[in-house]
């Protein structure tokens, strides 16, 4: 190991990609996004600048994200976005290229995999280890992953939602639905199309999610004014959304997202499954912050639910728990080349 050398832990993720280092903690969260020019080819801005210009841009520029539900679906963007975010988070004197733990959705083929950690190389690490999202929002949320008891984690992303029940070091059973914060925005745009006659746009979507989606009754109820275009003469307009709505458009993704808990939980051998009873289910993810989520699982589930510290930080806290302890969590990694 060189005196000089970096070693990070990236959670690179649909929506937000968060970088950690070793001995300082989460030193960049920015946003999955990359506003390219069309005319040439070069890469304008990446990150919350580039979030900034999404819906907004004009003809020549476009925003585009490269991750499209968990895995790299545009490759040399992701790897021109995740230099620029390694240049940011450690600087750029020739010492510095990087040990990296990087984290992918547990459902992932072979060539997934392989173009997270290429992209990776190509963005200037020095040495890659993947280590499974789940895992690593376990080791995040403080769970005894290398005991031989079961620990259930539900992490809600922006492209996956990743379900696993985690015993001894290694995942027993798991689901990754392709079911999350984007397709959550994308139900609220088609409802509020469908009742209201209002296009809006995947920014304002996001808005009413975070101001006021639900996934259980509230008490009381919310309201926000919303603007957008009217349909039928094609002016801008504005309106005000209930909660109730909301709850309406995201109902039909939830019930995908517990009835993959349910299936994994029917996949659980029965020992585990006493613990998981005894020791509840975790949620991570920005999906963990929708008001009401944990009540509508344990309504459904009938198992105790608790929502980790910090749901948006514990991936990338994972990865970066692993880099502090290697010789402990080093079985966690999948490293071409020898441990680290």
């Amino acid at each position: 190991m060189g005196l000089f050398s970096k070693d990070v832990g990236i959670d690179l993720g649909t929506a937000n990609t968060l970088v950690y280092m070793k001995g300082k903690g989460i030193i960049m969260r920015e946003p999955s996004v990359v506003a390219v020019d069309t005319k040439t080819d070069e890469v304008r801005c990446v990150g919350a600048e580039a979030k900034a210009v999404i819906g907004r841009t004009p003809g020549s520029i476009v925003a585009v994200r490269p991750l499209k539900d968990g895995v790299i679906a545009d490759f040399d963007i992701t790897a021109n976005m995740l230099e620029n975010f390694l240049k940011k988070a450690c600087g750029n004197s020739m010492f510095s290229r990087p040990r990296v733990v990087i984290c992918i959705p547990s459902g992932v083929t072979e060539v997934e995999r392989r173009a997270v950690r290429e992209a990776t190389l190509k963005a200037g690490a020095r040495q890659v280890s993947v280590i499974e999202e789940p895992m690593a929002a376990a080791i995040g949320a403080g769970l005894p992953i290398s005991e031989p008891t079961g620990s259930m984690i539900v992490d809600i992303g922006g492209g996956t939602a990743e379900i696993a029940v985690i015993s001894l070091g290694g995942i027993v059973a798991s689901r990754s639905v392709r079911m999350a914060g984007d397709m959550f925005d994308q139900a609220i745009i088609a409802f509020i199309k469908r009742k209201y006659n209002l296009l809006i746009g995947e920014r304002t979507a996001e808005q009413i999610k975070i101001e006021i989606g639900s996934a259980y009754a509230l008490d009381p109820e919310l309201t926000m004014e919303i603007k957008g275009r009217n349909l039928v003469d094609g002016l801008p307009k504005n309106i005000v959304v209930h909660s109730e709505d909301v709850r309406a458009a995201l109902l039909e993704c939830l019930v995908k997202i517990t009835s993959a808990i349910k299936e994994t939980l029917e996949r659980t051998p029965p020992e585990l499954s006493a613990d998981i009873i005894d020791r509840g289910i975790t949620l991570t993810g920005g999906g963990a912050l929708l008001r009401g989520l944990d009540q509508l699982i344990q309504s459904e589930t009938g198992i105790d639910v608790h929502i980790a510290e910090d749901p948006l930080d514990c991936v990338a806290k994972g990865a970066g728990a692993v880099l502090d302890h290697v010789d402990v969590l080093h079985d966690v990694l999948d490293t071409d080349g020898g441990h680290m």
